[in-house]
């Protein structure tokens, strides 16, 4: 992938900046420009209720709601993908669907066709087999818990990684499933290809561990709550776990993780949920505890007013921040302007901090999503200075066994190959009697369709190994390597 920065001769006069930054007011979509849709009205829209029980499961739903504006051809690809391909099922709410092809006008059969396999969103929220790699649609390394957050369960469901921080994985659903989900082993219904994990406890029983471990580890300030997704969660009881954290004296810090302010805002605008959050936040400002809310766009598209509603009365009802963690991916972000576009349409149009940019996450099938180191880091150059500093996002890379680390942060990077370095500086939960954690090299892995041809032909001949025998090939080539550069 080659990341330009150039602009449209006509725009970039009008600045003399390679970006050239204009304020763009938001806008709701015309839902009823799809068939399925004609007659929804604007109460039905703002219905959580409606846009739950609406939300598209299958390719017999999306015929429905779209008709014959697509043609055959993309729902045998989508029907291919979800027989061959996906790791996560199908469910797409109105108000996601609703930002995909926002600007082309229907005229007749087909007549969506092209621009739906081009849209943004779409790509990564209902993906179609002929999007995925065939050279190398799985990264040999690729592994269905990537991150290892299972390996660091403390209790299950709390995944301890970092020093002060845990993450509590309170349930295993989402109200939306995007194709290149990182915890793919664990969130939705069961694929074709994928039979997820089930979490064992009760939820009661899971709950009242994840308290009781906050209580007797007096290191951990800070709990990211997640799933899944909290949205999922009936509010009363999210609020009663809330209210049992906020009652244990070490925690400081309390992140809501939701990908529903995006995908269904009407969910945080429902009247019991805004008062709830306020009550929630009044608590936590009375005993100096950061409340927060972590979202999840990946294109500006994504960003209307009702998500700008919705992030208002996060902030109206007490929240300290409303972040957004976005996933960098191929096709829908990975290029400067289009990252530029949504940090400031989050910013300027919704009160949403751009926060973080993750490269994607080794799992299965996501090869034609991921980007390589490099492309990262020029990312990151590129889209520097034309945001405040406060909210100019930070691209990471979540490192196995690591964790996130600035893209720029690689210790060593064997670019033919595509094989980054990275070291650490604490131990997570796992290694305590490992003497050599803080002291050895982490490996991350780039796609191996964006090496040079020489890297592309190592791995042709060694990634098909079994993962002992990669392994070792991989330690001869790094230590050839070494002494090729010793004698240089």
């Amino acid at each position: 992938m080659s990341i330009e920065t150039a602009s449209p001769l006509d725009q970039a006069l009008a600045t003399g900046q390679p970006y050239p930054y204009q304020r763009v007011e938001l806008v709701e979509p015309d839902w009823t420009r799809f068939p399925g849709w004609a007659d929804v009205t604007a109460a039905d829209w703002a219905s959580v209720q409606w846009q739950r029980a609406h939300c598209i499961k299958n390719v017999k739903q999306l015929r429905e709601l779209m008709g014959d504006l697509l043609d055959d051809r993309f729902y045998a690809d989508l029907e291919r993908d979800q027989a061959e391909r996906a790791t996560m099922s199908m469910l797409v709410p109105p108000q996601m669907m609703n930002t995909m092809v926002p600007t082309v006008t229907p005229a007749g059969a087909g007549s969506l066709t092209e621009a739906f396999y081009a849209d943004p969103v779409r790509h990564y929220m209902i993906p179609v087999f002929s999007d995925r790699r065939t050279d190398w649609p799985s990264h040999p390394h690729a592994a269905r818990d990537s991150l290892h957050e299972h390996d660091m369960w403390a209790t299950e469901g709390l995944t301890h990684r970092y020093p002060t921080k845990v993450l509590a994985e309170l349930l295993p659903t989402c109200p939306q499933y995007c194709g290149h989900c990182t915890r793919m082993d664990l969130v939705g219904n069961s694929t074709v290809v994928i039979d997820k994990l089930k979490f064992a406890g009760k939820p009661n029983d899971r709950i009242g561990d994840m308290i009781d471990y906050l209580r007797r580890t007096p290191s951990v300030r800070d709990v990211v709550v997640s799933g899944g997704d909290v949205a999922n969660m009936p509010w009363p009881r999210l609020e009663a776990f809330l209210m049992s954290v906020l009652e244990v004296e070490n925690i400081r810090d309390i992140r809501l993780a939701t990908k529903a302010l995006i995908g269904l805002p009407q969910h945080w605008l429902q009247p019991d949920v805004v008062e709830g959050v306020n009550r929630v936040a009044t608590v936590a400002r009375s005993r100096g505890v950061s409340l927060a809310m972590h979202t999840h766009a990946n294109h500006a598209n994504s960003v209307t007013p009702i998500v700008a509603e919705a992030s208002r009365a996060m902030l109206d009802a007490g929240l300290r921040d409303v972040r957004n963690q976005g996933v960098l991916l191929a096709g829908v972000n990975a290029e400067p302007h289009a990252l530029l576009d949504l940090c400031f349409r989050l910013l300027d149009g919704a009160q949403i901090m751009p926060y973080y940019f993750y490269m994607c996450d080794m799992i299965p099938f996501s090869e034609h999503w991921r980007v390589s180191l490099a492309d990262a880091q020029r990312l990151q150059h590129h889209i520097m200075g034309y945001l405040p500093g406060f909210a100019t996002p930070r691209i990471v890379c979540d490192v196995p066994f690591v964790g996130k680390r600035w893209v720029h942060q690689n210790a060593d990077y064997d670019t033919e190959h595509g094989i980054s370095f990275w070291t650490k500086n604490y131990r997570t939960s796992i290694e305590a009697d490992d003497a050599e954690a803080l002291s050895r090299f982490y490996e991350y892995y780039d796609p191996i369709h964006t090496l040079p041809e020489s890297g592309q032909q190592w791995w042709e001949q060694h990634g098909r190994l079994d993962e002992a025998s990669l392994k070792a090939a991989e330690m001869a080539e790094a230590s050839r390597r070494t002494a090729a550069l010793q004698a240089w």
